[in-house]
């Protein structure tokens, strides 16, 4: 017989909680009209009980405990919106073990451990939800699970982090350094204080963890994803790839090969008329590539309160409705363990150089002799800006496809060169 009620546990009570809480205390009749149950607060994990907070909640349902939570067998449901890896992975685990069904935020903990969690949670005979880890208010997860899962997959390119979106396009448009970007960015909203997370492409790398482990099947940890952040791009980038044709956005990638999957996380110059190009501010855009639906392209806010709650509430009525049917609403994932990861090295990709010489005859064919020896075809050498006094110029070479590793032995002997000054910049031509 279906419960009458189910209750609902909840960790965390920042942004996101906030407004998961507001919206379970305040919208109980529309919830369990669209539910077909009605959803209870039960008990909020937070840090300090005393803190004053925005979102009133009654003292009696807060707990600095998480034995009140993990411990209470009349909690079905657990929400967790707090973040991190540890102990949030440890209580997620204990709370499947309990029997309890599991909605979350955590892209940490499900790139890190989503598979394990997930195989648990058959065994257990409950339920994972997830989708407000990867796309904030972009349906991604439900997409794959269902909408997507007649095809094979063949690629997933992503504008997945919203603060690194904003801050290049600052740059692009208004010609701001990367730290003015930034600092305009947290002012806005859109960074946290320490965006290191966001400008280095950890925040994307687990993201791509998890959308890759679920489009091909296997376990993709963010460890095997090959990450790159921003810091090394300057405003004279965005005036030469746009002269070039390009945009540049920090791009999370996966594509299938022949037994192995490729997965990188790294700005990269994309085509002004490609989809992710056209990605503005701190939207998030998702390419997906099948082998029975063609190209799919899903658009949203990735971050911020509203929106990831938005999808931690949808999956909260989403499980309460198999809750109430006595099924699992979703099928579980089989991982293929003989499916492994492409290193970086062998992944063929496109280069785009910017590097500052002497302005003196024999440089080029000195580029050019390394570039040979390297395997590396140039496909274009343009002098851009020169430097009288100084007697140096700036050149920007693009190449055609070289194997990574190629391209980089090619930057790091180049850099040694007598007349080269530095190679400025270096970014894949997505």
């Amino acid at each position: 017989m279906a419960p009458s009620s189910l209750n609902v546990g909840l960790i965390g009570l920042g942004t996101v909680g906030g407004q998961v809480a507001e919206r379970l205390l305040t919208w109980q009749a529309q919830l369990a009209r669209r539910a077909g149950i009605e959803l209870c607060l039960r008990r909020v994990l937070v840090r300090d009980v005393k803190k004053r907070r925005p979102m009133p909640v009654a003292t009696e349902l807060l707990t600095a405990d998480p034995q009140e939570l993990l411990e209470d067998p009349a909690i079905q449901i657990l929400v967790e919106v707090a973040g991190g890896d540890e102990p949030m992975h440890s209580y997620l685990e204990r709370a499947i073990r309990s029997g309890k069904h599991v909605v979350t935020a955590n892209k940490v903990v499900m790139a890190k451990h989503g598979p394990e969690l997930l195989d648990l949670a058959a065994e257990r005979n409950v339920d994972v939800y997830f989708e407000a880890a990867v796309g904030g208010g972009i349906p991604l997860i439900s997409t794959f699970r269902t909408d997507l899962q007649a095809n094979r997959i063949e690629r997933v390119s992503a504008v997945i982090n919203g603060t690194t979106n904003y801050v290049l396009g600052r740059m692009a448009s208004a010609g701001l350094s990367l730290g003015d970007a930034v600092h305009e960015a947290q002012a806005a909203g859109f960074a946290e204080a320490d965006p290191t997370d966001d400008i280095g492409g950890f925040d994307a790398t687990y993201k791509l963890a998890i959308l890759g482990s679920i489009a091909y099947e296997i376990k993709i940890r963010p460890d095997d994803v090959f990450r790159e952040g921003i810091e090394g791009i300057e405003p004279v980038d965005f005036r030469y790839a746009r002269e070039l044709g390009y945009a540049i956005k920090l791009i999370a990638h996966t594509q299938r090969h022949p037994g192995r999957v490729e997965a990188r996380v790294h700005p990269a110059m994309v085509p002004l008329d490609h989809p992710l190009a056209q990605v503005e501010g701190a939207n998030n855009a998702v390419y997906v590539e099948g082998d029975l639906v063609g190209q799919v392209l899903l658009v949203g806010q990735g971050a911020g309160g509203r929106p990831t709650a938005s999808a931690v509430v949808g999956d909260l009525i989403d499980l309460a409705r198999s809750i109430r049917r006595g099924v699992q609403s979703r099928p579980s994932f089989s991982f293929d363990d003989r499916i492994g990861v492409i290193p970086m090295g062998e992944v063929r990709t496109r280069a785009y150089f910017r590097i500052r010489v002497d302005d003196r005859t024999g440089v080029l064919a000195a580029l050019g002799q390394v570039f040979a020896e390297e395997g590396v075809s140039i496909s274009s050498l343009i002098q851009k800006d020169a430097w009288v006094e100084e007697q140096t110029a700036e050149l920007v070479v693009t190449t055609h496809p070289a194997p990574d590793a190629s391209l980089q032995r090619a930057r790091e002997r180049i850099a040694t060169l007598s007349p080269v000054h530095a190679v400025s910049s270096f970014l894949r031509v997505f």
